[in-house]
Protein backbone atom coordinates (compact mmCIF):
# COMPACT_ATOMS: atom_id res chain seq x y z
CA UNK A 1 0.00 0.00 0.00
CA UNK A 2 1.11 3.54 -1.02
CA UNK A 3 1.06 4.37 3.15
CA UNK A 4 3.02 4.53 5.95
CA UNK A 5 2.37 1.24 8.24
CA UNK A 6 1.13 3.88 11.32
CA UNK A 7 -1.90 4.71 9.37
CA UNK A 8 -2.59 1.36 7.83
CA UNK A 9 -2.74 0.30 11.42
CA UNK A 10 -4.28 3.14 13.52
CA UNK A 11 -7.48 1.80 10.72
CA UNK A 12 -6.40 -1.60 11.64
CA UNK A 13 -6.06 -1.34 16.09
CA UNK A 14 -9.45 1.39 16.06
CA UNK A 15 -12.27 -0.86 15.94
CA UNK A 16 -14.65 2.25 15.19
CA UNK A 17 -13.01 2.39 12.27
CA UNK A 18 -13.23 -1.58 10.79
CA UNK A 19 -16.65 -1.26 9.36
CA UNK A 20 -15.22 1.39 6.88
CA UNK A 21 -12.69 -0.91 4.85
CA UNK A 22 -14.33 -4.58 5.82
CA UNK A 23 -15.06 -6.42 2.70
CA UNK A 24 -16.23 -8.97 4.26
CA UNK A 25 -19.95 -7.33 4.57
CA UNK A 26 -20.25 -8.86 8.29
CA UNK A 27 -19.05 -5.18 10.27
CA UNK A 28 -21.75 -3.12 11.65
CA UNK A 29 -20.03 -0.51 14.03
CA UNK A 30 -17.78 -0.37 16.98
CA UNK A 31 -18.47 2.08 20.03
CA UNK A 32 -15.59 4.68 20.10
CA UNK A 33 -12.61 4.43 22.39
CA UNK A 34 -11.84 0.38 21.53
CA UNK A 35 -8.41 1.22 20.76
CA UNK A 36 -6.30 -1.57 20.65
CA UNK A 37 -3.03 -1.50 22.71
CA UNK A 38 -1.73 -5.10 23.85
CA UNK A 39 -2.51 -8.34 23.68
CA UNK A 40 -5.38 -9.29 26.57
CA UNK A 41 -7.45 -6.37 25.31
CA UNK A 42 -11.17 -7.01 23.84
CA UNK A 43 -13.26 -4.86 21.94
CA UNK A 44 -16.88 -5.53 21.08
CA UNK A 45 -18.35 -5.16 17.52
CA UNK A 46 -21.98 -5.22 16.27
CA UNK A 47 -22.35 -6.75 13.21
CA UNK A 48 -24.90 -6.67 10.36
CA UNK A 49 -26.48 -9.47 11.01
CA UNK A 50 -27.82 -7.47 14.33
CA UNK A 51 -25.51 -9.48 16.61
CA UNK A 52 -22.56 -8.37 18.68
CA UNK A 53 -19.16 -9.81 18.77
CA UNK A 54 -16.36 -10.04 21.69
CA UNK A 55 -12.84 -10.13 20.24
CA UNK A 56 -9.84 -11.18 21.87
CA UNK A 57 -7.07 -9.79 20.98
CA UNK A 58 -3.75 -12.72 20.85
CA UNK A 59 -1.28 -10.70 19.12
CA UNK A 60 -0.03 -7.29 19.35
CA UNK A 61 2.83 -5.18 18.03
CA UNK A 62 1.98 -1.77 17.98
CA UNK A 63 2.24 -0.69 14.06
CA UNK A 64 3.19 -4.22 12.98
CA UNK A 65 0.93 -7.13 13.81
CA UNK A 66 -2.54 -7.66 15.39
CA UNK A 67 -4.78 -10.68 15.38
CA UNK A 68 -8.01 -11.57 17.62
CA UNK A 69 -10.74 -14.26 17.57
CA UNK A 70 -14.09 -12.97 17.71
CA UNK A 71 -16.96 -14.81 20.17
CA UNK A 72 -20.38 -14.32 21.40
CA UNK A 73 -20.09 -12.21 24.33
CA UNK A 74 -19.44 -14.03 27.52
CA UNK A 75 -18.33 -17.40 24.82
CA UNK A 76 -14.88 -18.95 25.23
CA UNK A 77 -13.61 -18.19 21.05
CA UNK A 78 -14.58 -21.00 18.69
CA UNK A 79 -11.49 -20.77 16.90
CA UNK A 80 -11.17 -18.37 14.02
CA UNK A 81 -8.55 -15.86 14.00
CA UNK A 82 -8.34 -12.50 12.26
CA UNK A 83 -4.85 -11.60 11.14
CA UNK A 84 -2.97 -8.34 10.12
CA UNK A 85 0.48 -7.77 9.65
CA UNK A 86 2.45 -4.67 8.32
CA UNK A 87 5.96 -4.61 6.71
CA UNK A 88 7.07 -1.05 6.22
CA UNK A 89 8.93 -1.05 3.08
CA UNK A 90 9.69 2.59 3.09
CA UNK A 91 8.26 5.87 4.81
CA UNK A 92 5.17 5.20 2.33
CA UNK A 93 4.97 2.33 1.53
CA UNK A 94 3.76 -1.16 3.32
CA UNK A 95 3.45 -5.01 2.69
CA UNK A 96 -0.09 -5.46 4.39
CA UNK A 97 -1.09 -9.06 4.78
CA UNK A 98 -4.43 -10.20 5.97
CA UNK A 99 -5.01 -13.41 6.92
CA UNK A 100 -8.38 -15.51 8.05
CA UNK A 101 -7.22 -18.69 9.54
CA UNK A 102 -10.57 -21.14 10.44
CA UNK A 103 -8.36 -24.36 10.78
CA UNK A 104 -8.79 -24.57 14.70
CA UNK A 105 -12.95 -23.98 14.30
CA UNK A 106 -15.01 -26.09 16.47
CA UNK A 107 -18.07 -25.26 15.76
CA UNK A 108 -19.80 -26.82 12.94
CA UNK A 109 -22.96 -24.15 12.87
CA UNK A 110 -19.99 -21.24 11.44
CA UNK A 111 -18.18 -23.61 8.98
CA UNK A 112 -20.69 -22.17 6.27
CA UNK A 113 -19.89 -18.59 7.65
CA UNK A 114 -16.15 -19.25 7.22
CA UNK A 115 -15.79 -20.86 4.20
CA UNK A 116 -17.88 -18.11 2.97
CA UNK A 117 -14.65 -16.02 3.78
CA UNK A 118 -13.09 -16.26 0.43
CA UNK A 119 -9.67 -14.90 -0.59
CA UNK A 120 -11.66 -12.33 -2.61
CA UNK A 121 -13.57 -11.00 0.57
CA UNK A 122 -9.88 -10.41 1.85
CA UNK A 123 -8.58 -8.46 -1.15
CA UNK A 124 -11.98 -6.66 -0.80
CA UNK A 125 -10.84 -5.56 2.62
CA UNK A 126 -7.18 -4.94 1.61
CA UNK A 127 -8.24 -2.81 -1.23
CA UNK A 128 -11.09 -0.79 0.89
CA UNK A 129 -8.16 -0.14 3.60
CA UNK A 130 -5.44 0.74 1.35
CA UNK A 131 -7.97 3.80 -0.56
CA UNK A 132 -8.49 5.00 3.23
CA UNK A 133 -4.96 4.67 4.29
CA UNK A 134 -3.68 6.30 0.34
CA UNK A 135 -6.08 9.18 1.64
CA UNK A 136 -8.38 8.54 -1.63
CA UNK A 137 -12.32 10.29 -0.97
CA UNK A 138 -13.92 7.28 -2.79
CA UNK A 139 -12.98 4.10 -1.38
CA UNK A 140 -13.91 1.56 -3.60
CA UNK A 141 -17.50 0.36 -3.53
CA UNK A 142 -18.34 -3.19 -2.99
CA UNK A 143 -20.06 -4.57 -5.86
CA UNK A 144 -21.53 -6.63 -3.15
CA UNK A 145 -23.15 -3.52 -0.81
CA UNK A 146 -24.04 -1.04 -3.66
CA UNK A 147 -22.91 1.58 -1.48
CA UNK A 148 -21.97 5.15 -2.84
CA UNK A 149 -18.94 6.96 -2.05
CA UNK A 150 -17.82 8.24 1.10
CA UNK A 151 -16.19 10.90 1.96
CA UNK A 152 -12.58 10.60 4.11
CA UNK A 153 -10.85 12.80 6.60
CA UNK A 154 -7.50 11.50 7.37
CA UNK A 155 -6.54 14.25 9.34
CA UNK A 156 -6.17 12.88 13.13
CA UNK A 157 -4.32 9.60 11.57
CA UNK A 158 -0.67 10.27 10.95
Amino acid sequence: MAAPAARIFELIADPAQQPRWDGNENLAEATAGQRVHAVGAMFTMALTLGVVRENHVVEFEEGRRIAWFPAEPGQSPPGHLWRWELEPLDEAHTRVTHTYDWSQLTDPKRLPRARWTTADRLADSLARLAALAEGLLTPPASTRRGEGPQRLDLSGIQ
